[in-house]
């Protein structure tokens, strides 16, 4: 009797395992992943001996980090995982964001993306396993990684040059962020602080 009432209690749990992991991939399956593209917002040049990575935000770049911070907040683009540049400004940048969005984040500095290129980001997104994703970036490299993830950009005088503070959400109808391409993003909104005034 306990061999026999054993067996289908271990067959129940086995089952379970499986209906769970079953569940969690149709969970998965078909969606899409979310990405959040920020160059920095303005810095400060009043000492022009200190070292680039470690100049600060302007009081410009303060207010336009608070401005895209409620935008996400009001928009709900919140994050979570990010990835964020060693720099000061892009760390100051994200402080200031995080003010204004639920603390469900997990929050990564990498310094590849200090002046990384569009390949560097890339390869950083793909290490990633939650969504949505936000990056935070310099230039020249997250304008054109944010240019480049695009099927088509978005009809805004301001995307091409990508300025302090500008963020693109889109959607990429992949499962895992290591599928992604170039030319996989489908825009669902560009801005720049000065929309935002």
């Amino acid at each position: 009797m306990h061999q026999f009432g054993f067996m289908p209690i271990c067959c129940c749990s086995l089952i379970l395992v499986k209906l769970a992991q079953l569940i969690a991939t149709n969970r998965r399956h078909g969606e899409s992943m979310k990405l959040i593209i920020t160059r920095h917002a303005k810095s400060s040049w009043d000492s022009p001996y200190l070292n680039d990575h470690d100049r600060p935000l302007a009081k410009r770049g303060k207010l336009a980090s608070d401005a895209i911070g409620r935008w996400f907040a009001d928009q709900e683009h919140i994050p979570r995982t990010v990835l964020c540049s060693t720099s000061k400004r892009t760390r100051q940048t994200w402080s200031r964001i995080e003010r204004c969005i639920p603390k469900m984040y997990d929050v990564r500095f990498e310094s590849n993306l200090y002046h990384g290129g569009a390949e560097s980001i890339l390869k950083a997104l793909s290490t990633v396993d939650d969504s949505p994703v936000l990056i935070l970036g310099h230039n020249p490299g997250i304008g054109f990684f944010a240019s480049e993830i695009l099927q088509t950009q978005p009809i805004h005088t301001d995307f091409w040059r990508f300025p302090t503070a500008a963020t693109l959400v889109c959607d990429v109808p992949v499962n895992e962020w290591k599928q992604v391409k170039f030319g996989y993003g489908r825009l669902i909104d560009f801005v720049v602080p000065r929309d935002l005034k």
